[in-house]
């Protein structure tokens, strides 16, 4: 295998699975074509309009028992303009074996979109008025503006005055390109020059003050002051609303809030109300901020503003639009809704230009989702909880605003797996909006599992865990954490019942910017702890920054294993920021873990006990007690540093700052030769196996 610089590109032979095909003779054939009649048969001949139409033909096929092989809806080629979501429920539901499928015809391109078009006589010239003179010079002239109203769209309610993005602004798209809230700068980020009051602070953002539900908080709502540089903001109109989205306290934490002035003589900004963490210093790095959505910073090609109070659509063309397709996504529910229903299959379909998630599938079983695109969306593609048996296979996801694919079922009381799986699928660009706490991947529950995908290109992280006995394995993951600081590319923390949870058979590369603080590739945070990570490799993974962090990092917690793993120009491979004593005691105590170790689940009780026995005695802990983290038969190679506080090691580690014997170290091709002196320096040790990592078929082009 060989990794390349920046994403890592692995050259994999064939292609995993088989495609749904033909359930059989006996499946019944729907036909829907975007140009059909949904007052026809729906066969190949005269097919439907809609989507809904066929549903609604297969539900009356299947109450009149005329459905004994299942069912095909087969869309032609085209675009399908969804107003409301199609909901499949209970009575949409197919059979073991004689599942209901909705695929794209052999050869089609098939887009179900939330967005309506824009006829492009619709844009039209700015008359000199006064609009036209808050414009920047430099877009008078080319501007073009849209009134809404006379359209039909919908009035934009007004954002709030704090919260996490995306914006409630429509997203606007040209030929499916999604165009840019024109924003200040166009480019990365201003920077904070002095901060001249925080303002009142409702949370200092560690563990142990989230922890204490009952602890006061201040009543006051008072918005943070600071000094910027330059004269730029001197241009906004306050009262027209101006919305700041930054890193403002911690680089882990963005979101955006109104601002109540602007004062140019002492170039002030003061916020209309209160951060939750308060406008400071947290994180080393300087903070950061840009100014979003203003008519004033419509300064280039391929940007747009929206007046919510007027409902008029300002865009500065980047291409000539009588030539062009546009469309402002209106539709805020997910494309498809999926709830109480049990084998359908959904395949080859594209989910785009969407207001909210693509695709949400809750309660339901053997539900599969195969060779789908979803971009363009301005939340998650796929939000699954509950039921069994779920599968995402072979996917491509790209350019979505808050994140990837939640994959969450099983019960966490009595530790019944749900078994979903998502697997050789393509995600990235997975943040465009919400740039932190964002991932492309999100467990929760129980015994969800995860293979074969490649996931790259984030500011933040691109995998968070919650529950117990899930599987991470042969994944490929790079360039993650790319604007973030107190991060890694998987994380996991604050409740130590969530455990038995492993990591195998991974490649990580290039994880993390350095800012000051530190980041890591894989982050135990906040007293977690029983979890295993076997067989990965690590590369250029995580920066120590101003203390304990490793590329494999366990903050507070114990218990967690580093097995057979390999970890190359690494600057510290193992970190440790232990708690002691006094530290457990108050957490163990607190309501927030009394609530979820012993309600949400009951950890002194089977089936807790039996499956993990280390938690017997976890709720009375002994002054003094050993708690501490194992890592053995790992290899190190040109890392600055092995490890910091309690990781415990013993002799079968190999530490090199020399090729170990691998098979081409110049052009990363990580696997040893047979020779390698690591399989006599560390006995037991298990060759990685490199050629399994990834997808099982090729990357599709975008």
């Amino acid at each position: 295998m060989m990794l390349k610089y920046g994403m890592t590109a692995l050259c994999l032979a064939g292609v995993w699975g088989t495609a749904l095909g033909v359930y059989g003779a006996d499946a019944r054939v729907f036909h829907v074509r975007p140009d059909g009649n949904d007052a026809g048969p729906g066969s190949a001949d005269a097919p439907f309009a809609t989507l809904e139409r066929a549903r609604d033909a297969v539900r009356a096929a299947k109450k009149a028992g005329a459905l004994p092989g299942g069912a095909e809806v087969v869309l032609h080629a085209g675009r399908y303009a969804l107003t409301r979501s199609l909901k499949l429920e209970a009575e949409d539901s197919g059979a073991e074996g004689a599942p209901i499928v909705y695929k794209a015809a052999p050869g089609a391109v098939v887009s179900l979109t939330g967005a309506r078009p824009i006829p492009c006589g619709a844009f039209q010239p700015l008359a000199g008025d006064a609009i036209d003179e808050r414009l920047d010079p430099a877009a008078r002239g080319q501007v073009r503006c849209a009134d809404l109203n006379a359209l039909g769209f919908p009035k934009t309610s007004v954002p709030r005055d704090n919260f996490r993005l995306p914006f409630g602004i429509p997203e606007l798209f040209v030929n499916g390109r999604r165009m840019t809230l024109a924003c200040w700068p166009n480019e990365g980020w201003a920077t904070i020059a002095k901060i001249i009051d925080q303002g009142t602070m409702r949370n200092d953002g560690s563990v142990s003050d989230s922890a204490d539900p009952k602890k006061a908080r201040p009543k006051e709502n008072r918005g943070g002051v600071f000094e910027y540089e330059g004269d730029r903001p001197a241009r906004w109109r306050v009262e027209q609303g101006v919305w700041l989205h930054g890193f403002w306290c911690f680089d882990w934490y963005d979101d955006a809030i109104r601002v109540a002035a602007i004062d140019p003589a002492q170039r002030r900004i003061t916020f209309k109300v209160a951060h939750v963490y308060g406008v400071r210093q947290g994180n080393p790095s300087p903070r950061r901020w840009r100014a979003v959505n203003l008519l004033e910073e419509l300064d280039r090609p391929g940007e747009y503003f929206i007046d919510v109070a007027a409902n008029r659509l300002y865009l500065w063309p980047d291409q000539d639009l009588t030539q062009a397709r546009v469309a402002l996504a209106v539709h805020d529910e997910p494309l498809i809704v999926l709830q109480n229903a049990a084998d359908i299959a959904l395949r080859g379909l594209i989910f785009e230009e969407g207001q909210g998630d693509g695709l949400t599938i809750t309660e339901c079983r053997r539900v599969t989702v195969e060779e789908c695109v979803f971009r363009n969306l301005r939340r998650k593609s796929i939000h699954m909880n509950g039921g069994a048996s779920n599968r995402i296979a072979r996917c491509d996801i790209y350019d979505t605003g808050t994140g990837g694919v939640t994959l969450g079922g099983g019960d966490r009381k009595t530790l019944t797996p749900a078994g979903h799986v998502l697997e050789d699928t393509h995600i990235r660009r997975f943040s465009v909006h919400q740039f932190t706490y964002a991932s492309a991947l999100h467990f929760s529950g129980v015994g969800n599992v995860a293979r074969h995908n490649l996931i790259h290109d984030a500011p933040h992280q691109a995998i968070s865990m919650h529950g117990n006995n899930h599987l991470f394995e042969y994944n490929v993951v790079s360039n993650v954490c790319m604007a973030s600081d107190d991060a890694a590319a998987f994380y996991k923390g604050r409740n130590p019942s969530c455990r038995g949870n492993v990591l195998r058979y991974n490649l990580w590369s290039e994880i993390g910017s350095p800012r000051g603080h530190g980041n890591a590739a894989v982050y135990f945070d906040d007293g977690d702890g029983g979890e295993t990570v076997y067989g990965n490799l690590f590369f250029r993974c995580g920066d120590p920054g101003k203390g304990s962090f490793g590329t494999v990092f366990s903050h507070g917690g114990h218990g967690n294993t580093v097995d057979n793993c390999v970890f190359i120009e690494c600057k510290r491979a193992l970190g440790s920021a232990p708690w002691n004593d006094a530290r457990w005691k108050a957490f163990i105590e607190a309501p927030l873990w009394q609530e979820r170790l012993l309600k949400e689940v009951d950890i002194t009780q089977p089936p807790y006990t039996e499956a993990y026995p280390e938690l017997i005695g976890f709720m009375d802990p002994k002054p003094g007690a050993a708690r501490d983290n194992i890592a053995v038969r790992n290899l190190f190679v040109k890392c600055d540093e092995v490890k910091s506080n309690r990781w415990v090691t013993n002799e079968l580690q190999f530490v090199t700052f020399d090729d170990p014997g691998f098979v081409n170290m110049q052009q990363r091709d990580f696997r040893l030769k047979p020779d390698s002196p690591v399989f006599t320096r560390i006995p037991g040790f298990k060759p990685l196996p490199l050629e399994k990592m990834g997808m099982r078929r090729p990357a599709r082009s975008e």
